[in-house]
Parts: structure tokens; sequence; C-alpha cells
């Protein structure tokens, strides 16, 4: 079994870059997404936020890969399986990020929300100067817990052909026949990565944490 390991670790841990890829910019589309969706669900059109969050959140990742992927060719929108992979995994985290700053908002003192309308402060600049710098920095540990979900959720892009980590060891597992090692090794990487950036969601907690705020 060591010799498998040796053999077999480098080339399966090869694609933890596309993994890496596909998560970073994936987490950002969400990140982005999830900020306009905080913005509409603080208005007086907030309905229409959740008229996107509940349905993305009430359907399998999976479904809504192949949606883009095999659905929208027959609307006459033709995605590569990167692209469809990224908006995939970016639109289903904007829904969970957009409930993470949801939460975030609710552990902001009503005072200075007040404070800002006070001071003459229109909606806006409210929301881009008080509230979501705030919201920011308490929803860091829910983010980046976030972020290992869809780093863990991006193995799914391998079902249309992506060849990422899984679809390494899916390579090796067929090549060879040993199964229980390659996926052995998938998840071992898998694991240390998230552990990686778990242990790093710990140290900007404590470095970023807002004086006072115990939580939403």
């Amino acid at each position: 079994m060591v010799d498998f390991l040796v053999e077999n670790f480098l080339f399966i841990a090869e694609g933890i870059v596309t993994t890496l890829q596909i998560t970073l910019l994936s987490f950002t589309l969400g990140l982005a997404l999830g900020s306009l969706l905080l913005a509409l669900g603080l208005s007086p059109l907030g309905f229409l936020s959740r008229l996107y969050i509940e349905p993305v959140r009430g359907t399998p990742l999976l479904v809504q890969i192949f949606v883009i992927y095999f659905g929208l060719p027959s609307l006459g929108v033709k995605l590569d399986a990167f692209t469809s992979a990224v908006l995939a995994l970016g639109l289903n985290s904007a829904a969970y990020q957009a409930e993470i700053f949801r939460s975030a908002v609710k552990g902001i003192p009503d005072s200075q929300i007040l404070s800002a309308e006070a001071l003459g402060f229109s909606y806006l600049q409210t929301l881009r100067y008080v509230i979501l710098p705030q919201a920011l920095r308490i929803s860091i540990p829910a983010l980046v817990n976030e972020f290992v979900t869809v780093l863990k959720e991006s193995s799914l892009a391998s079902v249309i052909g992506i060849v990422e980590l899984t679809r390494r060891g899916e390579y090796v597992a067929a090549r060879t026949y040993r199964a229980f090692e390659a996926y052995l090794i998938v998840a071992l990487i898998y694991f240390v990565v998230c552990y990686l950036f778990s242990h790093g969601s710990r140290r900007l907690e404590k470095r970023f944490r807002i004086p006072g705020y115990t939580g939403a």
C-alpha cells in the first residue's frame, strides 16, 4: 500500500490546483451576489431576496449543476464545464452567504443604524459604511466554513468531466482497480486542505473580532 501511495499521490494531488481555482472563483462570485442579496433583503423589496434564496437552498447542488451544464444549451446558452461548475457553485453559495450576512446584521446594535440615520446617512451610505463592514467582520468564521463547504462541494464538478482532485482519484481507481487506496488519498488531501483553512479561520476570528461582540 505504501508503494501505491508513493506512486499515485502526486498525480492525484495535482488536482488540488483545479479544485482551488473552482473554489476561489465560486466563493468570490457567491460573496458578491450574497452581498447584493443582503442589500436587497434589507430593502422594502426584501421578498425578492427570499424568492432567490429559498429555491436555491431547497434544491440539490448537483441538480443545479446539471441545469446549468445540460439544461441551458437547450435554451441556446452553452457554457464549458469549468464555467458551468463555477457558476453553479457560486450561485448556490450566494444564497448561503446571504443568510450568513443576514445573521451577522442582527448582531449589529440598532443604535448604530439609528445614529447613521440621525447623521443624515442615506440607506446606501448606512449599508456601505456601517452595516457591511461590521457584518463582514462578524461573518468571518461562518464565511470560512462556507469556503470549506464550497471546497468540498467542488468535487461534484467531476460529474461533468472537470479533472480536479476527485476526478484524478477516479482515474487512478479505474486504472489500478484499487479504489479504496485511491479515494483514501483524495479524502486525505481534502482533509488537510480543509483543516488548514479552518485553522486559519480561528486566527482571523481573533484578529478581527469586534470588541464586546459575543454573537448574534
